[in-house]
């Protein structure tokens, strides 16, 4: 008798209870950062294009810290390589959730977003890389438009108001996690000065410190915070991008409880600062990154230049084509599967929405082009790409937002008012 085949493993189907308030919890913080950092960008535009820009530019430009530590820096540089630490550290954290008790914990739930992940880098990266080709541009900016950012994606969903159901919502921050895991490798590997392997070295050994107070249980802040700054100016003088040591410490913080805890160490440090990361590093990140002069000659170099215009394709065309054929393509191929009450057109909106590109896609492009001009053409195009992304986003969730509507409405329903969505008692009535 033939064996029955396996089950196929439903990503976007009802989430566990506790995993569905964790995904909800998070996006809670996310949405209202994501607002915050849409205003900090638009006070950031509209300060750079007032007679006040100088003023603007001084406080950007000016230099402060340890010179004899490596450490005098810009006040723009300042917030793209220390205050963002913070935000790769939060980031750090829930991919480290993601791998242990999460959605990426089994090959069967993580086909899909992964997949989807890494289509949504790398056909975004060929599309520039065509574009260029093309127009004989450079290559070096060919990383820009890979990167989603979380924030400002679900800051959207929140300023049209729909009514997501919450798993479709945890697939765009899982996307988005994996995501994150790749630009990061991707500015670990791609966007390194001359190393310096000394101080690297120490950096190492400091992360080697950092798990070995984790392995055996050491508590107190006053270990961490300072061991935590060593490491980042280590790293920084080591030649390597200092956010790389924000997501190492992330992903050497335990994620499991031990006998008797309320919280993990990952946990804690994931409450404590992930409302600093998404209220203050990132829009403050996005203040001095975001203030580029616009005018009609600077829009149309925009789509005149090959660079920008292909960060503008890559964020626009490529992530959009990229992340809905890697969906299908797993859902396809691999035992994980959608939701049946989804339609192929909720994935589509959300594969165009994640063409908003801002944080990470502002710091690569910096990396990426040195000269200021190039820089600030990038800036600009990442800007112009995340805004007709949003735009195509809100047109086509709109359309969508009668069924997001009913779904919602049927998984938050509690006719009886014990607290429980009577989805879940339903499905556990079934069970038994």
């Amino acid at each position: 008798m033939a064996a029955a085949p396996r089950e196929r493993s439903p990503f976007l189907g009802l989430l566990p209870l506790p995993e569905r308030n964790a995904v909800a919890q998070a996006l809670r913080t996310e949405t209202v950062g994501g607002l915050v950092l849409l205003a900090a960008a638009v006070v950031a535009l509209v300060w750079a294009n007032t007679p006040w820009s100088g003023v603007y530019e001084q406080i950007r430009d000016f230099h402060f810290g340890i010179p004899a530590l490596g450490l005098d820096l810009s006040v723009e540089h300042w917030t793209a390589d220390g205050l963002l630490a913070v935000f790769f550290l939060v980031a750090g954290i829930e991919l480290k959730r993601e791998l242990v008790v999460g959605e990426l914990r089994t090959p069967a739930t993580a086909a899909l977003p992964v997949v989807a992940a890494l289509c949504g880098m790398i056909v975004p990266a060929a599309v520039y890389a065509a574009t260029v080709t093309a127009g004989g541009g450079s290559f070096e900016g060919w990383a820009v438009p890979m990167a989603t950012d979380i924030a400002f994606a679900l800051a959207v969903l929140a300023v049209l108001s729909t009514h997501l159901p919450a798993a479709l919502r945890a697939f765009l921050l899982t996307l988005a996690v994996v995501d994150d895991l790749g630009a990061i490798l991707i500015i670990a590997i791609f966007f390194t000065s001359d190393l310096n392997f000394a101080a690297l070295g120490g950096a190492l050994a400091c992360l080697v410190v950092f798990y070995a107070l984790q392995r055996f249980r050491v508590r107190g802040w006053w270990w961490y915070v300072p061991l935590g700054v060593v490491t980042w100016a280590l790293m920084y003088n080591g030649g390597v991008h200092a956010t790389v040591a924000g997501v190492a410490m992330g992903l050497i913080l335990r994620t499991t409880r031990d006998k008797g805890e309320t919280a993990s160490p990952a946990e804690r440090t994931s409450h404590l600062l992930h409302p600093f990361s998404a209220g203050v590093a990132v829009p403050l990140f996005a203040l001095f990154a975001a203030g580029v002069g616009v005018s009609g000659a600077a829009l149309g170099e925009v789509f005149t230049r090959p660079e920008p215009l292909g960060v503008v394709l890559g964020l626009v065309v490529g992530k959009t084509l990229g992340i809905f054929a890697g969906t299908y393509l797993a859902a396809r191929f691999t035992r994980a599967r959608l939701n049946p009450d989804l339609a192929w057109a909720d994935v589509f909106a959300l594969a165009v929405l994640a063409g908003i590109g801002f944080t990470v896609a502002l710091l690569i492009g910096e990396l990426a082009f040195p000269d200021p001009a190039t820089t600030e053409q990038v800036k600009a195009a990442v800007l112009v790409g995340s805004l007709l992304a949003a735009a195509l986003a809100a047109l086509l969730i709109r359309r969508r937002n009668g069924i997001y509507r009913r779904l919602y409405e049927e998984e938050t329903r509690d006719d009886d008012h014990d607290g429980i969505p009577d989805i879940y008692q339903r499905a556990d009535a079934a069970e038994h």
